[in-house]
């Protein structure tokens, strides 16, 4: 409601600059037109609505993106909901009303354990987006570790072989100091969106290295996948922002990313993209420092 309020001011406000500006012109021509100081003064009024109707599109052309982007969100979130509720529904309805062979329950509650998981997938990701400030419980981590554990989560929750993701350990013990769930909740992300956006043959490859210049750890994460256009690298990384080529081929909600990037900051580090373009596959560099 607020949001509709003041794109409404800023609408009426563009109309007024717009009658003000005919009415300038007018009556420019009914004066004298001799008259150097009001020459001046109607350029310069005369430059500040051009002004003010340039910032008053710019300003509704945000309002009409970011209306789209809570939209777009507010879809994905309700599929993501709804969609594994009624998988476990529709389970649990015939366990009760059918005779089950024993083989078949324990399918049916895989079924639903996985759902449950996704389910659960979803409402955490809210909720980490909505709570980005929450406290960190600092301590030192082994990042290889790290990295390796998130390896065995995605593989798991994939069901993937192993040679789908591919690690590189360091030659040298690598140790950082930060929150280790939240770690895990962004590497995990940045996992599983690798795997998500690959084809139907993903290759994963991940890196860790020191920085040469500072004391950093160095993280790449390379996948086969859809890839990335230059306009969209810096944007994946705002919240319910997606990009258009991915939206309508695969499930999410436009969190994913800016969650990551809240963790990482947050601990001082830094998370960005690199792509050739669609089609060629992209590259994730996140840098953190060490302990």
């Amino acid at each position: 409601m607020r949001r509709q309020k003041t794109a409404i001011f800023f609408l009426v406000l563009g109309i007024s600059l717009s009658v003000l500006a005919i009415a300038l012109n007018v009556g420019w021509i009914l004066l004298n037109l001799r008259e150097v100081v009001l020459m001046v003064l109607g350029i310069i009024f005369f430059a500040l609505i051009i002004t003010g109707l340039i910032l008053n599109t710019i300003f509704l052309v945000r309002e009409i993106r970011r209306n789209e982007q809570h939209d777009a969100f507010i879809n994905s979130v309700t599929h993501e909901l709804k969609t594994p509720i009624a998988s476990i529904k529709l389970y649990l309805e015939t366990l009760k009303t059918r005779d089950v062979t024993p083989e078949k329950q324990r399918e049916f509650y895989d079924v639903m354990l996985a759902d449950t998981d996704r389910l659960l997938n979803t409402v955490e990701q809210v909720l980490k987006a909505g709570g980005a400030g929450s406290k960190l419980k600092t301590a030192e981590i082994d990042l290889p570790a790290l990295l390796t554990e998130c390896i065995a989560i995605i593989r798991t929750q994939r069901n993937l072989d192993a040679g789908v993701i591919r690690f590189t350990e360091p030659a040298e013990p690598m140790t950082v100091m930060g929150d280790e769930s939240e770690l895990k909740t962004a590497f995990v992300n940045l996992l599983e969106n690798a795997v998500k956006y690959s084809e139907n043959n993903p290759r994963i490859s991940i890196r860790a290295k020191r920085a040469a210049l500072n004391k950093r750890a160095e993280i790449f994460i390379k996948d086969n996948g859809l890839g990335i256009a230059s306009g969209d690298l810096k944007r994946i990384f705002k919240r319910f922002y997606r990009v258009a080529e991915s939206a309508s081929e695969t499930r999410g909600t436009g969190l994913g990313l800016f969650i990551v990037k809240s963790i990482i900051e947050r601990h001082g580090g830094r998370v960005s993209a690199q792509s050739r373009g669609i089609g060629t596959g992209s590259t994730f560099l996140i840098q953190l420092p060490l302990a």
